[in-house]
């Protein structure tokens, strides 16, 4: 392997584990669901798909053969982790589940006073 293409796959690996641990460190210390789940979803999506990458790549030059299994990780967590996110904090703002006292605007409300109004 040439030395540009280790740095490369150095690069991604090391923008993933950065971002994984952003991310750790958000769950870990943001105030309240909305923020942590934001922080769980956003951030480590990029992290994992950083990760992949850089070993799709160390695989593909090593070896010399596309490993499909990669990309399909990468496209499955591309594709359900924002999404799960979305539905953990919808479901936990429709269940009652209180913004931090210092939010400054809440989209939903308008939303959730039409739906009382109806039911």
């Amino acid at each position: 392997m040439t030395e540009i293409i280790e740095i490369i796959i150095a690069i991604f690996i090391i923008i993933g584990v950065f971002l994984s641990l952003v991310s750790a460190f958000g769950v870990i210390r943001l105030p309240d669901v909305y923020t942590r789940n934001h922080a769980a979803s956003k951030a480590t999506t990029l992290g994992v798909m950083s990760i992949l990458i850089g070993a799709t790549i160390f695989f593909f030059v090593k070896d010399g053969y596309f490993n499909s299994r990669l990309v399909l990780g990468i496209l499955f967590i591309f594709i359900t982790a924002p999404v799960a996110g979305h539905l953990i904090s919808r479901s936990a703002y429709h269940s009652g589940v209180k913004l931090w006292n210092k939010s400054v605007q809440d989209d939903l409300a308008k939303t959730r006073q039409k739906q009382k109004q109806k039911g």
